[in-house]
């Protein structure tokens, strides 16, 4: 197997770094409870063998019930793995040009290049969609005021998080100077589309006085303990790294200029003088129109030999998805050039359902998607409590990884 990474040769505008699968926008693979669509997946792929769960079980920082990972440790770990396997190449160059010479896999990410965007617009005969991703600023925690800053997580599953307590007047200043902060303005990004998952703490903000209160900053399910009673609003701090010397801001992606983050984030209890690693970015994401292209294992449908794409240029938002829609057309495309039948996976499970939704979305505005129990068909029996229900999606679903992780371990693949 030959994999070919441009960087560090070529760089994007959000990388920093080199290595191979590396954590631009947070260091959060997001829930790790079963109960919840993500959670589920990770699931799933771990009863499947995949490398990236692996070295996020291996990299992890607390988190609380989410799974969070040390960037640089989950990197070197992944690259360790994949050098030491047989028959593995890494080659650094950019690939400009999409050749049908070997069975390929295009995982090319939000960033493709120009060069390669406009072969893969060639081969699909347009359909290129754009939008608008954005990244959280990264604090160093000995610049933090911790006699302000309390330590916990939402209704005490433990203290992984710093949280910022902030009262009425003190929220009211910060919203006020959020939504008059000046921004980075490009002409690109005033014509592109900004996905919700993603959306700028500030663009989020102009949507009313409140939004941010029911969003990032809500407060419920946490107390403070300098007054026994819950904040107006909590801005939450998660651990970057392994040694605990970074933490991100928890929803605050921006597309702030610099200079406007300190002085506005600086208004936020607790941050007054808090030095930055890594002030808020943003930057375009690329994906292709999948429904008509795609099969359920993301393999391209008019094509004699094998081509797949794969992550989040397919359509899915968030790293853990497209990982998993990497892992799944990998074991498609194995089974497929070693002669074995592969359906794929049933849209019970998440990671089949997250192909039925790449490949079969039949609305006008196809749009990036998370992994969320919704995508499921509904169980025959009917559960009021939706813990309850998720819980019974999960067991359902997880049933059937174990049947077609043996299924495919009778099929040889490689």
């Amino acid at each position: 197997m030959i994999l070919h990474e441009m960087r560090p040769e070529r760089m994007t505008p959000a990388h920093h770094t080199g290595r191979l699968a590396e954590l631009v926008c947070s260091n959060s693979l997001r829930s790790d409870r079963i109960e919840n669509g993500v959670g589920l997946l990770k699931q799933e792929m771990r009863l499947l063998g995949s490398l990236i769960m692996e070295a996020a079980d291996q990299s992890r920082v607390p988190a609380g019930g989410a799974l969070a990972v040390d960037r640089d440790s989950f990197s070197e770990y992944l690259e360790r793995r994949l050098s030491g396997q047989p028959g593995f190449t890494l080659v650094r160059e950019e690939v400009t040009e999409i050749i049908l010479d070997v069975p390929l896999i295009i995982a090319a990410g939000p960033l493709c290049s120009d060069a390669l965007s406009e072969s893969i617009k060639e081969r699909i005969d347009g359909g290129q969609l754009y939008f608008y991703d954005a990244a959280a600023p990264i604090v160093f925690h000995d610049s933090l005021d911790h006699g302000t800053i309390f330590r916990a997580s939402r209704y005490e599953r433990g203290s992984d998080y710093l949280n910022c307590p902030m009262n009425k007047d003190e929220y009211l200043r910060f919203y006020e100077a959020l939504v008059g902060a000046e921004r980075v303005e490009r002409r690109e990004f005033e014509k592109g589309e900004l996905f919700a998952g993603c959306m700028p703490v500030e663009e989020m903000a102009r949507k009313g006085e409140d939004t941010l209160r029911f969003g990032p900053l809500k407060p419920v399910g946490l107390t403070d303990p300098r007054t026994g009673e819950t904040p107006y609003a909590v801005v939450q701090l998660r651990q970057d790294d392994s040694a605990g010397t970074l933490y991100n801001l928890v929803g605050f992606q921006t597309n702030l200029r610099h200079p406007e983050q300190k002085r506005v984030f600086g208004m936020i209890p607790g941050l007054q003088n808090a030095r930055y690693a890594r002030y808020g970015v943003m930057h375009r994401n690329t994906f292709i129109h999948s429904p008509g292209l795609l099969n359920q294992n993301y393999r391209v449908k008019d094509g004699t030999r094998p081509l797949y794409f794969a992550g989040q240029i397919t359509g899915v938002e968030g790293y853990v998805e497209s990982a998993a829609g990497g892992l799944l057309a990998g074991l498609s495309m194995a089974m497929e050039v070693t002669g074995n039948a592969f359906d794929g996976f049933s849209p019970e499970t998440m990671i089949g359902a997250m192909g039925q939704y790449v490949s079969g979305y039949a609305g006008k505005d196809f749009q990036p998607m998370n992994a969320n129990f919704g995508l499921l068909p509904p169980m025959t029996e009917r559960i009021r409590k939706k813990k309850e229900r998720y819980q019974a999606y999960a067991r359902r679903s997880l049933d059937m990884i174990e049947t077609i992780r043996e299924r495919i371990k009778g099929g040889n693949c490689p």
